[in-house]
């Protein structure tokens, strides 16, 4: 089911990395959060508890499987995990590497900004992500985690 007044309904929201029956995880090129990965329902629900446990599931571990190729590709201090959908109500999660030398850390990334990154580590970071992007679109998403 679709809401056509829903971002992620219909929009991709960022660069589409996989998709399945289920979701798709993308990344939304944010320039100051590189390696910044949502993953997305396409279904339009809210909550987790709109969808069935075996859902749930397959949503959590692709989320899961995203941090660990975060943490293997790129390193980063932490990794945090968000969802909220207080602006865009569809059911998405941010899977967020974050360097203690970031821009917001260690606020969330929605705080307010501490301090400037130099460009050089910017474009290091980015630069890594491009890796990442592929280690993704490599992983068999597809056939593990369709619910």
């Amino acid at each position: 089911m679709k809401n056509n007044k829903c971002h992620f309904c219909s929009h991709d929201g960022g660069d589409i990395l996989v998709s399945n029956s289920v979701l798709r995880v993308i990344a939304p090129l944010e320039p100051e959060f590189p390696g910044l990965i949502r993953v997305v329902w396409h279904a339009h629900v809210a909550e987790m508890t709109d969808l069935e446990p075996n859902q749930r599931s397959a949503l959590m571990q692709v989320v899961c499987q995203v941090e660990q190729l975060i943490r293997d590709m790129i390193k980063p201090h932490k990794v945090n995990l968000a969802s909220f959908g207080n602006f865009v109500p569809h059911l998405h999660w941010h899977v967020i590497p974050r360097w203690e030398d970031d821009a917001y850390f260690p606020e969330s990334i929605w705080g307010g900004k501490l301090r400037e990154v130099p460009q050089s580590v910017l474009q290091e970071r980015h630069q890594q992500a491009l890796d990442l992007f592929e280690a993704i679109r490599s992983f068999d998403f597809k056939s593990k985690y369709n619910a």
